[in-house]
């Protein structure tokens, strides 16, 4: 495919209130159905067409690095749910793996593929929403059904997992909430032999279809260099050509070599790259991922090393076992330090910036320790806030039926907008 020479107008520096213009402002949202009740955007038109976009963020959630300063780095994470709402348990690793670089933990082998795999789990989760939803707001209803459906199933084994299917708060400082069942791979792999089917069928109804390709090629273009300017990561900057992945270019769990520390290779994926800048590339590389995550599930899921998914037992940072804390009074004592005195529970003063990649692109957390038990400072990098910048150039020369394909292609989530 190739990239669309076309550049859109700058956004007109005309008052709507001047005597004699046909130009009028319209608001967007956030009531519209392509906002999801959460987005608005104030557009200047020239009939139907485009002239200014200006997106008002504020709708949904705030305060969440404000939270992070006064919960304690277990707490956090139930934060971090309602961030991306559509992918939590990715908002959950990403979290603790800044907290563990903060506190100079290395997982246990078990954990570090569980991970791994509920990575990928989300990442599947969160592009099936988007194709489906994308796809709906331009009319396409069934391959929205299509992708819930196998959303639900995700769902399940979420949580079959964690005991949560929405909000699921699972990892934590060095570890997970708890382990997996014995039967539970095997649903994993369950799954990953049937969405195959659904994601050829998804394609069939839209990769070829005239009405979908009409509605998205050419539409909300961005190049290759502006991409890389807006600081743009995730599907968003690799259906530009960007060839960057966190996965590969800052390896981290099972995607970086000797992740066990016996010399585990990494494991092996493609990373998809378009380079149309445009709304069916975006849809073309999500499709492309989550092929690519079920072969990275398939690498790991009859492989998960046996032992524990926390740090060793007497670590200071981690919680003990329940049947230690029911059955035994060091396990209680230990308990009991931990959450009701933060005895050993605090990192080394510094600082750790740590960041892996989300469905959307890099999400990552910067921390600043004093010594206890909760941040000094938490900032967070949320991907829909950074990509979002670029919105009006991507719409202006557009009419407002492509301002709805172009939106859809974003996968903003709103709650990551706020502070």
């Amino acid at each position: 495919m190739t990239a669309r020479t076309h550049q859109p107008p700058q956004p007109s520096t005309f008052a709507p209130e001047e005597p004699g213009s046909d130009h009028w402002v319209l608001n967007f949202g956030p009531q519209h159905p392509a906002t999801h009740t959460t987005l608005r955007l104030v557009l200047e038109l020239d009939g139907e067409r485009i002239v200014a976009c200006t997106p008002h963020i504020g709708y949904l959630h705030s305060g969440f690095e404000k939270l992070g300063e006064d919960l304690n780095y277990n707490q956090y994470v139930v934060v971090t749910d309602r961030m991306n709402y559509i992918s939590p348990m990715a908002n959950n690793i990403a979290w603790h793996h800044a907290c563990e670089a903060l506190f100079g933990i290395k997982l246990t082998q078990r954990c570090t593929v569980l991970r791994t795999i509920i990575a990928e789990l989300s990442r599947i989760q969160d592009h099936l929403l988007c194709v489906g939803t994308a796809a709906l707001d331009l009319g396409a209803f069934t391959a929205f059904l299509y992708g819930f459906a196998e959303r639900e199933t995700i769902y399940d084994l979420f949580e079959e997992i964690c005991g949560a299917r929405f909000t699921t708060s699972y990892t934590r400082v060095g570890g997970l909430s708890m382990d997996m069942n014995d039967e539970w791979p095997a649903h994993v792999k369950t799954f990953c032999k049937q969405l195959p089917a659904t994601l050829a069928d998804i394609e069939k109804l839209l990769t070829r279809n005239r009405i979908f390709v009409e509605r998205t090629k050419g539409i909300g273009f961005i190049d290759h260099d502006d991409a890389i300017n807006w600081s743009l990561t995730g599907p968003l900057a690799r259906a530009s050509g960007v060839k960057r992945d966190l996965r590969k270019d800052e390896p981290y769990l099972c995607y970086a070599d000797d992740w066990d520390g016996a010399g585990a290779s990494a494991v092996a994926f493609k990373v998809p790259i378009a380079y149309g800048g445009d709304v069916l590339s975006r849809y073309q590389v999500r499709l492309q991922e989550m092929s690519e995550s079920l072969a990275i599930i398939a690498q790991l899921i009859d492989n998960i090393p046996p032992g524990p998914v926390d740090v060793l037992p007497q670590d200071k940072h981690t919680l003990p076992d329940k049947s230690e804390i029911h059955f035994s009074i060091e396990g209680l004592i230990h308990h009991f330090e931990q959450i009701m005195t933060n005895r050993g529970f605090t990192p080394p003063i510094g600082e750790s910036y740590g960041a892996t990649e989300t469905a959307n692109g890099e999400l990552g957390f910067y921390l600043v320790s004093d010594g206890e038990n909760a941040p000094y400072r938490a900032r967070c990098r949320p991907p829909s806030f950074i990509n979002y910048q670029c919105f009006p150039q991507l719409v202006v020369g557009h009419q407002i039926s492509d301002l709805v394909a172009a939106l859809g292609s974003m996968n903003i989530i709103a709650a990551e907008l706020d502070r």
